[in-house]
Formats: structure tokens, sequence, C-alpha cells
């Protein structure tokens, strides 16, 4: 992102989940930085479980150990539990204990987006801005409800048939036509002279 580059996040409304009150602080003190004017900020899982029965917020923000309601309890709940829209609603999880287990653990709870501590806001404001791009769609099946995991669109393995919907064939066919030499190939690429 260049200098001239304008992000407006001043109408967004983003909740902040944190059992620890200092870096909940911190966190509220980067998304004010990032213009955000309306934060929910919440020390338990179980309260941002409260406030989002009662309202739609545009992004979630979690990092809670509470042995009642975790990070992870917490997606599954959205995820699983509540209705549309408000079940497609970008959760970033923050960790910082980002072991491959937790971070499988987060992608398949279907949080969109695992995010290390300690952060700075630059990282954090490149994420936000990823997920306000983010074009994978929303997955919802017996074992998993989530953002597709796949971030890379590759399609399925080479000679596995594609398991959803839009995937495409793996078999490309036959070649219609021999294909050309190096020096062919060179030829069209190479600038050619014209005479005046």
């Amino acid at each position: 992102m260049s200098v001239h580059d304008r992000v407006n996040l001043e109408q967004s409304t983003v909740l902040l989940i944190d059992d620890n009150p200092q870096a909940l602080d911190m966190l509220s003190s980067v998304f004010q930085g990032f213009g955000v004017k309306e934060q929910i900020k919440c020390a338990s899982a179980t309260a941002g479980v409260r406030i989002l029965q009662q309202r739609a917020v545009d992004l979630i923000v979690i990092d809670c150990a509470d042995p009642e309601m975790d990070s992870y309890a917490f997606a599954r709940w959205l995820r699983r539990e509540t209705p549309a829209p408000l079940r497609f609603t970008p959760v970033m999880l923050l960790t910082g204990h980002a072991s491959q287990a937790k971070v499988q653990e987060g992608r398949d709870c279907g949080v969109s987006f695992v995010v290390t501590k300690p952060l700075t806001p630059a990282v954090l404001l490149r994420r936000i801005l990823w997920l306000a791009g983010d074009e994978r769609e929303f997955v919802e099946s017996q074992n998993y409800v989530g953002p597709d995991r796949r971030v890379r669109n590759f399609g399925p393995p080479l000679g596995i048939p594609g398991r959803r919907e839009g995937d495409l064939s793996t078999h490309v066919g036959a070649a219609v036509e021999a294909n050309m030499d190096q020096s062919d190939i060179d030829m069209l690429l190479k600038p050619q002279r014209v005479a005046l």
C-alpha cells in the first residue's frame, strides 16, 4: 500500500474481544488510529456473544483463552449457530501461540484470518485490507462452516475430481496442433525492425 492510498474505516463497526485488559486497550488504540469510530470492547467471548445477539458488526477481532468460551468455540458458535448474514462476518483471530496445530484449529473452526502476536498496526491493516478484498466463497457443510479454507484456488490435485461445484476439470485434452519450437517463440516475442 502506498502513502497515497486512502483507507476509510470510519463507518465500520468493530467488535474487539480480548481477555487481557491491556491488550484490549492497545487493540482499541490501533483501531482508533485506523479511523474506526465505533468499537465495541469485550473482555470475554461470552460478552461478545451477547453483543452479536443484539446487533451486527463489520469485523470481529478476538484473542480469548477463557475456559468457558475461547476464541475457537466463539468462531464455531458464530459460524454454526447464527443466522445469515451474521455468520458471514469476518473473524480475525489473534494468537500469541501460533503453532501449526493452533493455526489449523482456527482455520477449521471458520476464522477468516489468523494473526500472530506481537502485532504491528501495519500488519493488522494489511490483513484487514486483504479481508476487504477476500473473494473466497463461504462454505456450509456438515463438517465445516466458514470461508473456503483454500486461500489460493489451484483446483483439485491432478487426477482427482473436484468436490466443489466451481472446481474446473483437470482434463486438458489432446493438443490441437504441434508445439512451437523455442526459436519460433523467440521470433514472436522479439521486437521487429520496421523500415520507414
